[in-house]
């Protein structure tokens, strides 16, 4: 295994694991179904608490309403004229044992049937509230035997109460099927909320998700192919907007990784040339040692700066390969005179003699030195005076051209400033300078 497929690998590996966990799992479709047939139940069982209160408070009150007609009948008749069959088809039809009813302070018992041995519950229908209500209501329906219930309520013709006892058994049967008819119509209410409400969310929110994570599942098995970078549908709505900083990104970080393979290539390619420039330079070092020793003080004095070029040439060639083998050694620091670092600059370069139309100025206070690898610092004032010196060498119609090094001591460090008067970084380039190898203002730059 290589290392250039190894992040390929792992982002696959971890693409299946994404895919086997969502598949052990319930998806987000069957999530939102789910809860939502949580909350049209829950709204169902809050209206069926409440209808079933309201059905049995409307079978007492039909009860109480049929004793309100039988009792007009047997007040309106005189005491004990009304015949037994009569009164016992009234109660039939009433649906109670007896009927009494409560006027100026006086009960009277208008019709019996049966009289019971106790009241197994009272209800009170002038004075029900739901907190009452619910509880008897649920108490009727999972009665396991007959009960008796004693029913008061408003009497007719100004009558302070009229009394009715009769079965439970009635009303239960009542309010079992109005049970069975809402659990019903709440089944298929729900089936049809959940049905409409799921389409809904499919096509507004899941089916949009579901496209999202697909992509970034299919993305994330091979992030450099654009193919798989998502179109982003431009809807308004957050998931809209969404795909659109997705896609910003995913080309984006193609864009990066492209960057990063080429400037792995670039690297592997320079540690290559610098290994053979390594060898090349030492051979003329040999030569420029000869030069050294020769009998012309001129030619000593230039092959000595020659051999101290090819030193910092092969010392740089070293850290390179260094530094692709990601071993860069950590920087030699020592006090530097800051004066000879500018001469040697300006030798290097050829600045400050007659024959060039650069001119090289300094202002650096005498004996200023500065700690810090002199390799790195010379490397680093090179660089830009080069970049000046080439800058202006392509204006011939520049007036005066020069570079100045500027040094000064501010509290515990030195600040350096190296400033020419050429024309300077175009302003598209200067966002992107900090970039390595993306940008040049030059052929060959």
């Amino acid at each position: 295994m290589t290392a250039d497929n190894a992040p390929s690998l792992a982002q696959t590996a971890a693409a299946k694991q994404a895919n086997t966990a969502v598949a052990r799992g319930l998806g987000l479709s069957a999530r939102v179904v789910m809860l939502i047939l949580a909350f049209v139940i829950l709204a169902e069982a809050l209206i069926y608490v409440s209808a079933l209160s309201a059905a049995r408070l409307a079978f007492l009150k039909d009860r109480i309403a049929a004793a309100h007609t039988a009792a007009l009948v047997f007040t309106a008749s005189p005491q004990d004229m009304v015949p037994e069959a009569l009164a016992m088809e009234i109660l039939d039809s009433v649906g109670s044992k007896t009927i009494a009813i409560k006027i100026h302070g006086t009960k009277r018992l208008l019709a019996v049937a049966q009289m019971p041995e106790k009241i197994d519950e009272s209800v009170d229908l002038m004075d029900d509230s739901v907190v009452t209500a619910i509880p008897a209501a649920f108490r009727t329906l999972f009665a396991r035997q007959n009960r008796i219930l004693n029913v008061k309520g408003p009497a007719p013709m100004g009558g302070d109460f009229i009394e009715i006892v009769l079965d439970e058994a009635p009303l239960q049967r009542a309010l079992r099927a109005t049970s069975v008819s809402i659990l019903v119509a709440s089944v298929l209410l729900s089936a049809l909320i959940a049905s409409l409400a799921a389409l809904a969310l499919h096509l507004m929110v899941l089916k949009p998700i579901r496209r999202l994570t697909t992509n970034v599942m299919e993305f994330a098995r091979n992030p450099e192919d654009l193919a798989r970078v998502i179109r982003p549908s431009g809807a308004s709505h957050e998931i809209g907007q969404a795909e659109g900083a997705l896609a910003s990104m995913q080309t984006a970080l193609i864009h990066e990784l492209h960057q990063k393979k080429h400037l792995a290539a670039l690297g592997l390619a320079v540690a290559k040339i610098n290994h053979d420039l390594r060898n090349m330079l030492a051979t003329a070092q040999l030569f420029s040692d000869r030069l050294a020793q020769a009998k012309d003080a001129t030619a000593r004095t230039i092959g000595a700066k020659l051999i101290v070029t090819l030193d910092r040439a092969i010392g740089f060639c070293q850290s390179t390969l260094a530094y692709g083998r990601s071993k860069e050694p950590q920087p030699q620091r020592q006090w530097v005179d800051v004066a000879l670092l500018a001469q040697d600059t300006a030798e290097a370069l050829g600045l400050g003699h007659g024959q060039n139309r650069i001119s090289w100025q300094t202002d650096i206070p005498p004996g200023l030195k500065v700690y810090a690898d002199p390799e790195h610092l010379q490397r680093i004032l090179l660089n830009l005076a080069r970049n000046s010196v080439q800058a202006m060498a392509e204006t011939p119609d520049l007036a005066n051209p020069a570079i100045s090094l500027q040094a000064r001591l501010h509290s515990d460090a030195v600040v350096l400033r190296l400033r020419d008067n050429g024309p300077g970084i175009p302003a598209h380039l200067r966002g992107h300078l900090f970039q390595a190898f993306t940008i040049t203002a030059r052929t060959g730059g």
